[in-house]
């Protein structure tokens, strides 16, 4: 499955979004507005003003939503809480060419408060997965002490692990133990 470059990046910042905070561990990544800041940064969201506590608030929120976009447990759940969401930020895309890029598109105009702007992003990039490559493609990590989420891009709609280098050789190995365990 392939997306053009500014979905793929809002498809990235929602993933991204989701998993800054563990609700396996309860690891916090946005602690505080510049973390914040940084996580925009790396998503190319440049917003207007620094992110305050306020807009840290209201972040974890939206990521709260996306998160339960994920864990949806089905296409008509997932697009109802989907559209709640693009409905409650009023997401408008449009074009727009700035800082030397080339046109592409915003799901919210750039003066747009920080909150609604990572929503719509978020909220299109998914949006365009549902359409595009069905529920299915949405995944949240199968290893029993992992939550975070990922879009599968996988050919046969296979993969079952945030990062198969990681939680799948935990999980592999952990499976391994309990065999060995009760042949003992």
């Amino acid at each position: 499955m392939e997306f053009a470059s500014y979905k793929d990046r809002s498809v990235a910042a929602a993933v991204d979004l989701v998993n800054t905070h563990s609700p396996f561990s309860g690891h916090e990544h946005l602690t505080g507005p510049a973390e914040l800041a940084a996580f925009l940064d790396r998503h190319d969201m440049r917003p207007a003003r620094p992110p305050t506590e306020k807009d840290l608030a209201e972040v974890r929120a939206i990521r709260e939503r996306v998160r339960a976009v994920f864990e949806a447990g089905d296409p008509e759940r997932a697009s109802t809480l989907l559209n709640r969401l693009l409905r409650d930020v009023d997401a408008h895309p449009q074009l727009a060419a700035h800082d030397g890029e080339p046109w592409h598109i915003h799901f919210a105009p750039t003066e747009a408060p920080l909150a609604r702007h990572v929503a719509a992003t978020a909220g299109m990039g998914l949006a365009v997965v549902l359409a595009e490559g069905g529920f299915d493609r949405l995944g949240v990590c199968a290893w029993e002490r992992c939550r975070d989420v990922f879009v599968d891009t996988t050919k046969n709609r296979s993969r079952r692990f945030c990062k198969a280098s990681v939680c799948g050789n935990r999980s592999s190995a952990a499976a391994y133990r309990a065999r060995q365990k009760a042949a003992d």
